[in-house]
């Protein structure tokens, strides 16, 4: 089940796009548009690592930075935590 937003989440996503790509390493977060998608990077400029930007289960975009699970399916996106700093507190 999908959270509600607020007005401010959706005044974000709507002036620095509605989607997240991330690294799988360094945690660097890009907001984009599924218009300018073709244009992100496939490994990290910071740190050469792997990025994501859609669940590798069912190829949904992530609405969110701190996704640690898919909002679609459920499925794990990438490891709880980056340069050992949980993502998301728990029960979120």
């Amino acid at each position: 089940m999908r959270p509600r937003r607020n007005w401010i989440q959706e005044e974000r996503r709507k002036t620095l796009g509605d989607y997240t790509c991330f690294c799988l390493a360094c945690g660097a977060v890009w907001r984009y548009f599924l218009e300018g998608e073709a244009e992100l990077p496939a490994e990290c400029p910071h740190c050469g690592g792997e990025t994501r930007h859609r669940c590798p289960a069912c190829a949904a975009p992530f609405p969110s930075a701190f996704a640690v699970e898919c909002e679609e399916c459920g499925a794990p996106v990438r490891p709880p935590e980056v340069l050992g700093v949980r993502i998301r507190r728990p029960g979120r």
